[in-house]
């Protein structure tokens, strides 16, 4: 019995039945083409499948042509940016809805709302990506580090390290984790200014996260915190030559090893300022690295004797 004689074609298979020259390979048979597959009506031998073009259906290179494409997927929703949104008021031409269309679109918009998160787990991890962002935002990072603080938190809500310790916390430690993989000289306490927990509470998760993660975070050194303090101090080009040229010289000699990165940044502007006869107080640096004048002064000593 022939394959046409047992299966019924679909409303949306779209057969094409193709010329008598080409015929199927193992029985000579009829061949035909649907959306899908090229297939032998006798024998059954699939031919060809996957004739579909999975890319983009359009060709223009204007935005407004690639509008209804939607949004490319995104990790920092929880769901991929797949999810729905319900207009209000206007349709989609903006002509302006009755009052009855308004009302059946706000039932469906609430009972939207409720269906949204199908667990506990995945409404944790709606609010922690969701803080995320907020921190993205008001750190101004960019988008790639933002993407990769949101895998962080999703890996961390995989592993079962939100159990006990707050979403804020793993939030913050997300991002403190993106920007130390990054090699991105962002100091916590910036991070902690814009969040909303302790610090202790921030550093104990982001230890959990490096422990149980294993991330490959970069080692911070003195030299990625030069261009920042120097931006911040409004200090010229040579002063800041000259600072990057004495820290890398500490990290060549090991001098910089177990002190604090951005106090050493700030001792190194101190002292290039002293050299270029630019008045640059102890304050006005470790304010700038938040540090104490006290540690600016020891790291001064220390690049004195070096230099010496």
């Amino acid at each position: 019995m022939a394959t046409r004689d047992i299966y019924e074609t679909a409303f949306d298979e779209d057969v094409q039945t193709d010329t008598e020259s080409n015929q199927c390979p193992e029985c000579d048979g009829r061949v035909t083409t649907n959306a899908v597959e090229t297939v032998c009506e006798d024998c059954g031998l699939v031919i060809e499948e996957q004739r579909l073009d999975h890319g983009p259906e359009w060709r223009g290179f204007d935005e407004d042509e690639r509008d209804r494409t939607g949004a490319p997927l995104t990790a920092a929703r929880h769901d991929r940016g797949l999810s729905t949104e319900i207009g209000r008021g206007t349709d989609a031409n903006g002509n302006e809805l009755s009052g009855q269309k308004r009302r059946r679109l706000a039932r469906m918009r609430r009972e939207q709302t409720r269906g949204r998160f199908q667990s506990k787990a995945e409404r944790n991890l709606a609010h922690g990506l969701g803080e995320v962002r907020r921190l993205a935002s008001a750190l101004e990072l960019s988008e790639s580090i933002r993407d990769q603080a949101c895998q962080l938190f999703r890996s961390a809500q995989n592993e079962d390290l939100l159990r006990g310790r707050s979403i804020e916390a793993i939030a913050a430690a997300s991002v403190h984790g993106a920007c130390r993989c990054n090699g991105r000289s962002q100091l916590l306490d910036d991070i902690l200014t814009v969040a909303t927990v302790a610090e202790s509470r921030v550093t104990n998760a982001y230890k959990t996260l490096n422990k149980e993660l294993g991330l490959p975070a970069k080692p911070v050194r003195p030299t990625m915190y030069i261009p920042r303090l120097a931006s911040d101090l409004d200090c010229p080009e040579r002063i800041r030559r000259r600072a990057r040229v004495l820290a890398e010289a500490a990290e060549e000699a090991g001098v910089t090893t177990g002190v604090h990165p951005a106090g050493f940044a700030a001792a190194c502007l101190y002292t290039a300022g002293q050299e270029q006869g630019r008045w640059v107080t102890q304050y006005a640096v470790a304010e700038s690295g938040n540090v104490t004048p006290t540690t600016v002064q020891a790291h001064y000593e220390t690049l004195k004797e070096q230099v010496a």
